[in-house]
């Protein structure tokens, strides 16, 4: 089944696809990956190595590389089999990106680890650890973008960073989710047993992706995604709990003010979302608008879960420079750094690379 055969009016598409601005217009277009310096990612644990144990954890520097592909290399260096490497998460190959890695001990230690190179990474640190990197295992991500372009209006730049600063930008899932040209959901099919094992994970978490953005746009177009009313679930940041908003009270709108908890959407599978009233009724009637993608979830078993519908932007700065403007910001895990540059700025000829 051909993306245009997923039997939605092409409007809900493009709001799943290519999402409003809670802003307004954006400052101007840029281009944000004509060298991979100009996209730099590094990934902050949220714990210490622990100094010794059955594995090696590794800070390696990679540049316009894969992740998949590095960890083959450290395997091979290693003498282990790939699926014993351990990541946290993928990360964009055209980029500069620090992410950690593990292996097990075997022959090498730390100290035979701390000066490997290989084409397009280095390890930086080697540390004794205790168990494998499992995915996820990260407390965020900071990031350090160069946007090209005529610079922009700077009382107009800071304006927005304001905005963005206290109130945070809609928690989009970024267009690396749906793969070049939406090709993660080109073809979808009625029985998930049909896709092949290599492409499953991608695909499914692309028809999630697409029925997520699909509500939150709903609620950017309406003004009600960074508020919280009866109905909600609301997500603490920074983690998956979430809890039930029966009244929408003065001391929880404080604490959405402060960025504490956010309101959540659903990430769709069998079942009811949690959320209840008018909110379940909107979500419900959105992803109504994908019966096959909906249909190709629940025949998966995926279950009902949340995601923060809004993605709180911290450590915000910017510096206009002759040609564009540097930004530096940090967001928590499973954030796309794309869902804060699309509040500021249109980018040109963004395609998402291979991770």
């Amino acid at each position: 089944m051909a993306l245009s055969e997923l039997s939605t009016p092409p409007g809900d598409h493009a709001a799943a696809l290519d999402p409003p601005r809670a802003y307004g217009a954006s400052l101007g277009r840029v281009r944000v990956r004509a060298e991979p310096e100009d996209f730099c990612v590094e990934e902050c644990l949220g714990f210490e190595p622990a100094g010794a144990g059955a594995h090696v954890l590794l800070r390696v520097r990679k540049r316009d590389a894969n992740t998949a592909w590095v960890a083959g290399e450290l395997a091979r260096i290693g003498g282990c089999r790939p699926f014993e490497v351990g990541y946290a998460g993928l990360k964009d190959r055209r980029a500069v990106a620090v992410q950690w890695f593990t292996v097990p001990r075997g022959a090498r230690g730390p100290e035979q680890w701390s000066e490997v190179r290989g084409e397009g990474f280095e390890v930086l640190e080697a540390h004794g650890h205790t168990r494998k990197l499992p995915r996820g295992a990260l407390e965020g991500n900071r990031f350090r973008i160069r946007a090209r372009a005529a610079p922009p209006e700077a009382q107009a730049l800071q304006a927005r960073l304001e905005r963005i600063g206290a109130h945070g930008v809609p928690n989009y899932f970024g267009p690396q989710r749906f793969g070049r040209e939406g090709g993660n959901l080109a073809h979808l099919p009625a029985d998930p047993g049909a896709l092949r094992p290599s492409e499953r994970g991608f695909v499914l978490s692309a028809v999630r992706s697409l029925l997520f953005n699909a509500v939150l746009a709903e609620r950017v177009r309406t003004g009600r995604w960074c508020e919280l009313e009866a109905g909600d679930r609301a997500q603490l940041d920074g983690r998956g709990s979430h809890f039930a908003v029966e009244v929408a009270d003065a001391t929880l709108r404080e604490r959405a003010a402060r960025l504490e908890i956010h309101p959540s959407g659903p990430l769709w599978g069998r079942g009811e979302p949690d959320s209840e009233g008018a909110v379940r009724d909107l979500e419900k009637d959105i992803v109504s608008r994908f019966p096959a993608a909906c249909a190709l979830l629940e025949a998966a078993g995926m279950r009902q879960e949340r995601r923060s519908l809004r993605l709180a932007v911290r450590e915000l700065k910017a510096q206009i420079e002759p040609d564009g403007v540097l930004l530096q910001f940090r967001l928590t895990r499973g954030a796309y750094a794309t869902a804060v540059l699309r509040e500021l700025f249109v980018l040109e000829d963004y395609e998402p690379s291979s991770t």
